[in-house]
């Protein structure tokens, strides 16, 4: 889904917050109902899913593919499960790119029985939280600290697909950025038995940009989060071009934008996973800051995840 996020989301709640108010009470409504009418299944492989409720954007494709390395690490042979998207191929390429492996289904419920009789022993879902049907082992929610909840409100009030409330249905919060210890207290009172961890990205070839002047580009859920890293990492962007989340570059756009960084002596820096948009077009003038994700409390996370074993 093209996501172009409003500011007043991130915003105190203003006027059209409160204009949009009743609407978010009917999807409320819905998702109740969603969640009281859906036939729960169950499945013979343990199912760690990994989702958020801010509204994209909080690193949870990431965290699922750091998730998969650590167990296979542990001797196991982990997949990341998706549902099928036509509109999320970079995240697919993304996925196959760190890990070879990618299953999709356009039913998640048909995909993981199949996903039973395979040789895969742990299923990733990324994504999935909402999806009531599914019975879950382990239900993680990412959150970006920068972030966090937005104005608090549901969609298209504000960034939240559902109430916080649902956080008494989860396992494990992991929070990427900065410890923020008044939400802690806040989720906790929700969940008292919350595991709640951090994570960060470990930029990989900084090097690449160091001393350049650079036009940062990206089309993901929350692009000021990126370029919050570029910058903490004393890089210099002289410009920013926003783009929704899954957005698709033409050649020819993208051609324009290399010329415009050409003529003023720009070097340009994308996400990774925007990267894969325009890998098929072969440009040499294009590079991506490569990240990688770590959780800070790494051996306490592990050990959450040998838990679902034992």
């Amino acid at each position: 889904m093209r996501i172009n996020k409003p500011n007043f989301w991130d915003g105190k709640i203003g006027f059209f917050s409160i204009l949009l108010f009743p609407l978010s009470l009917i999807v409320l409504f819905l998702v109740f109902l969603k969640k009281k009418f859906s036939k729960v299944s169950n499945f013979k492989i343990p199912i760690i899913c990994v989702g958020n409720i801010y509204i994209g954007g909080t690193g949870k494709t990431p965290t699922s593919i750091y998730i998969v390395n650590e167990l296979n690490k542990m001797g196991k042979n982990a997949v990341i499960f998706r549902k099928h998207y036509e509109d999320q191929v970079d995240e697919h390429n993304l996925i196959r790119g760190y890990l070879g492996n990618l299953i999709l289904s356009k039913n998640r419920v048909d995909g993981l029985r199949e996903i039973e009789k395979s040789n895969f022993d742990t299923v990733i879902m990324d994504d999935g939280l909402q999806d009531y049907k599914i019975k879950k082992n382990i239900s993680i929610a990412c959150f970006n600290s920068n972030q966090l909840i937005g104005n608090g409100l549901v969609i298209p009030a504000g960034p939240l697909r559902e109430s916080l409330n649902s956080l008494k249905n989860i396992n494990i919060v992991i929070i990427n950025g900065n410890r923020n210890k008044i939400f802690e207290e806040k989720i906790l009172k929700i969940n008292s038995n919350l595991k709640i961890f951090y994570s960060y990205y470990e930029p990989k070839n900084l090097n690449d940009f160091t001393n350049q002047k650079l036009l940062a580009i990206a089309g993901i859920g929350n692009p000021e989060n990126f370029f919050s890293l570029i910058e903490q990492n004393n890089l210099n962007i002289q410009k920013k071009i926003i783009y929704p989340d899954h957005y698709k570059f033409s050649k020819e756009h993208f051609q324009n934008i290399i010329r415009e960084a050409e003529e003023k002596n720009y070097k340009i820096i994308m996400t990774e996973k925007d990267f894969y948009k325009i890998e098929k077009y072969n440009f040499d003038k294009v590079n991506f800051l490569k990240v990688e994700l770590k959780i800070a409390d790494q051996e306490n996370f592990i050990k959450v995840l040998k838990d679902l074993y034992d």
